[in-house]
């Protein structure tokens, strides 16, 4: 697995159906190195404390290969990588295959699997069509959040070599399908 594109987002206001809703989802790649800290990649925005960021989801990754399946869907967006508003666009990242507790070398960087996103309204907002929300749900291709046990720079183009593989832990898409279940409740 190789980084294909490096994603940041800056604070952004959106007038939503009357409503002012501040985020960080509308992240572009960028040229430079980012640094990926304990809690979050520095200089990313995070608007949503509570939901984003911390420990647990410091980084945000998700696999290139989903995008053709989301194009045909919003043909009309201005597409580029950065667009579920993830940090690592990654070439093949495969939630299917990827445990809760697998760990990647990439670079300097060490990272470890620890959860799938959860879709919610930002989302809607970033496609302005909150049936992204429930079609996102709909679908396998949650990406993955990442805890960060080793800070440093990484790049597009930094392959992504694992460290340490965790069979016995259910896979990302395990995850994603018990949440889908009890958000289904």
């Amino acid at each position: 697995m190789k980084i294909v594109a490096t994603n940041i987002g800056e604070r952004k206001k959106i007038d939503w159906k009357g409503k002012t809703i501040t985020t960080g989802i509308f992240k572009f790649p960028v040229e430079n190195p980012i640094f990926l800290d304990l809690e979050k990649v520095k200089e990313d925005t995070i608007c949503d404390r509570k939901h984003h960021g911390g420990t647990d989801q410091a980084v945000y990754g998700y696999s290139a290969k989903h995008y053709a399946y989301w194009k045909e869907l919003y043909p009309d967006l201005d597409w580029q990588f950065g667009m579920f508003g993830e940090n690592l666009t990654v070439d093949d990242l495969d939630e299917r295959q990827l445990h809760v507790g697998d760990t990647f070398k990439i670079g300097e960087v060490i990272i470890e699997v620890t959860k799938p996103r959860e879709p919610c309204r930002t989302l809607g907002v970033r496609f302005n069509d909150m049936k992204i929300v429930k079609q996102f749900w709909q679908q396998n291709y949650p990406g993955v959040y990442f805890k960060v046990l080793q800070t440093g720079l990484v790049k597009a183009g930094d392959a992504l070599e694992q460290l340490k593989s965790c069979p016995q832990n259910p896979t990302i898409v395990k995850v994603y399908q018990e949440k889908r279940v009890q958000q289904e409740k």
